[in-house]
């Protein structure tokens, strides 16, 4: 088509200039004047015109998964939340006690987003050079932050079962903070605190789910799956290759492939329920670090902004007594002109005046 119309234009006017045509093709095709000049450009050096490139598509996730791994996914899901709410139906109608875990993060220098705002302090320079602040701030993500676990049931907070310590990393994710021995400490000091044959519900995290032992996979070198059968008894011939071994593993491993966790709650008589993968609202204790970080944003203190605070109210009421000392001196003012108008030779009539 560009080509076409560019032959048709030299026909027409073999004097017209390559600025010329390129414009009033583009005009007329409404196609952008460098595309034009670079097929032209293309055609004058090689005779020929190569397609352009279309544009390529990618498929996002959804497209990506057809029907039937569509179908398998939704079987998946389904089983996870079928598995997790029959075991809880049959708990509760048990009435075993059920606990929750969870962790969360608080920064120490958490406020209100919305707060009363004094309207004397009219730019950020006078609030800088008063110690005060022109509004609330929320710097989340900056200072110490303080990662925070902890159990409970419909009694509350189970009492001295808090884990809390200052964060180090300085990452996005609190789940970086916690790891595998510190979660099973404190899960180990807390089980004795918990009601016998309790049920215990959390999440998935990976310090959560620490498997007892290693499971081999592909990634393991042969020597050492062989190592890892032959410590569980396992007999197999000599001559067995890696996936042949590997068929051997996938057998036995529902056996051996348990969550450390888990196990140290058998121990104290106690069960692990795991949520569904990325349900956590089937966790109350979401609910109440909502409201605990809020009432940290209430009711976060520090000694010096309340310093700077009461110098600011201090000020204030500064002006108020300098105000009153005015409003006296305008008011004798007012009284001596007043009596003067006045003028009687009776001290009773002026008196009397000055009291209508």
């Amino acid at each position: 088509m560009i080509i076409n119309g560019y032959k048709s234009k030299l026909e027409a006017n073999p004097e017209i200039s390559l600025r010329q045509v390129r414009t009033l093709l583009s005009k007329e095709l409404g196609i952008g004047i460098t595309t034009i000049s670079n097929t032209i450009t293309e055609y004058r050096n090689s005779k020929t015109v190569s397609s352009p490139n279309r544009k390529k598509i990618f498929k996002n996730v959804t497209d990506k998964v057809d029907d039937f791994d569509k179908e398998a996914i939704r079987r998946k899901v389904h089983q996870f939340w079928t598995v997790y709410q029959g075991y809880k139906a049959i708990y509760r109608e048990e009435g075993r006690p059920i606990y929750y875990i969870d962790e969360t993060w608080v920064n120490a220098g958490d406020v209100p987003i919305r707060v009363w705002n004094d309207t004397t302090v009219t730019s950020s320079r006078a609030a800088f050079s008063q110690g005060l602040t022109t509004g609330a701030v929320n710097p989340t993500g900056k200072g110490k932050r303080l990662i925070v676990c902890h159990i409970g049931s419909e009694d509350g907070f189970v009492p001295d079962s808090l884990l809390c310590f200052e964060s180090k990393k300085n990452t996005n994710d609190y789940h970086d903070e916690m790891n595998g021995d510190t979660f099973r400490d404190w899960f180990e000091g807390v089980l004795p605190r918990l009601k016998d044959n309790a049920v215990i519900v959390m999440d998935n995290a990976p310090y959560h789910s620490v498997k007892l032992e290693k499971i081999p996979t592909t990634a393991w070198k042969k020597a050492d799956i062989i190592g890892w059968l032959q410590s569980k008894g396992e007999v197999f011939p000599n001559n067995m290759i890696i996936p042949e071994l590997l068929d051997i593993v996938k057998r036995i491993k529902p056996i051996y492939s348990k969550y450390a966790i888990d196990e140290l709650a058998l121990q104290h008589n106690k069960t692990v329920l795991r949520l569904p993968p990325y349900h956590c609202e089937l966790n109350p204790i979401e609910i109440a670090w909502s409201i605990v970080k809020r009432h940290v944003k209430t009711n976060n203190k520090s000694f010096k902004l309340f310093d700077n605070f009461i110098s600011h109210t201090i000020d204030e009421e500064n002006k108020f007594w300098s105000i009153d000392d005015t409003v006296d001196e305008l008011t004798a003012e007012h009284t001596t002109l007043v009596a003067t108008y006045g003028n009687s030779d009776s001290e009773d009539d002026d008196f009397n005046y000055l009291s209508d």
